[in-house]
């Protein structure tokens, strides 16, 4: 039975309604780039993020973790919301809002045969559907924030890792041509444990590799080194 009507005399079943979707950008750091995991639409004749229609009766988070799962491959998998996208036009199929999601994971956390698009400056060098890249660039910058609070808080590098592959690590999530290697040092020494082991990698002389401490904070001021 409909529900009890309103001021102007329409009940709930009344109004138009859009569909609910959720949509999330994995990002990940593969041979010094930061790229996003894609999916194939063959029907629509694209890429677009792994996402999927809100089922009745269930959660925002459910469903971005099902997308992730039977799109992406990816279970257990850590992801934060971002924002709603409600343009009415979005898509072409209806009145589709989707929650846009964001996850960062370490490439060999990724299945096998993941579809990876580059990131450059925050934006894809691809076309997506729908509105996923601006989806994406939302990502980035969410990944910015964090990373200017935390010492890589994703473990894109791993367990370990040299003060020079962190150092390149930040140009690259920042867009920067170059970072000044002392004073990145001196900013994120504090939030860094010394592991007693050197890595043996190249040609040169072995580099001591680090890990993230129990507090891998950094300070307001490591900030200032990411602004372009």
């Amino acid at each position: 039975m409909p529900g009890p009507a309103d001021s102007h005399g329409k009940t709930f079943a009344d109004y138009d309604r859009p569909s609910v979707a959720v949509d999330v950008a994995v990002l990940t750091y593969v041979d010094g780039e930061i790229r996003v995991l894609v999916v194939e639409h063959e029907h629509l004749g694209g890429r677009a993020l792994p996402g999927t229609f809100l089922h009745s009766g269930e959660r925002l988070a459910d469903a971005a973790a099902r997308a992730l799962r039977d799109k992406a491959g990816l279970s257990g998998t850590s992801f934060r919301q971002l924002a709603m996208f409600d343009d009415p036009d979005r898509d072409d199929r209806g009145w589709v809002i989707s929650m846009a999601h964001t996850a960062a994971v370490p490439d060999i956390e990724l299945p096998d045969g993941a579809v990876l698009v580059q990131v450059t400056d925050g934006r894809c060098a691809e076309e997506l559907l729908f509105d996923h890249a601006d989806m994406v660039s939302l990502a980035v910058r969410d990944l910015r924030d964090r990373y200017t609070e935390q010492v890589d808080p994703d473990g894109l590098l791993g367990e370990q890792f040299t003060m020079l592959q962190l150092n390149e690590l930040y140009r690259v999530v920042f867009a920067l041509e170059r970072l000044q290697k002392d004073s990145f040092r001196r900013h994120v020494i504090g939030a860094l444990e010394p592991t007693g082991a050197s890595s043996t990698e190249g040609a040169g002389r072995p580099a001591e590799l680090f890990r993230r401490a129990d507090d891998a904070s950094l300070s307001a001021k490591a900030a200032a080194l990411f602004a372009k």
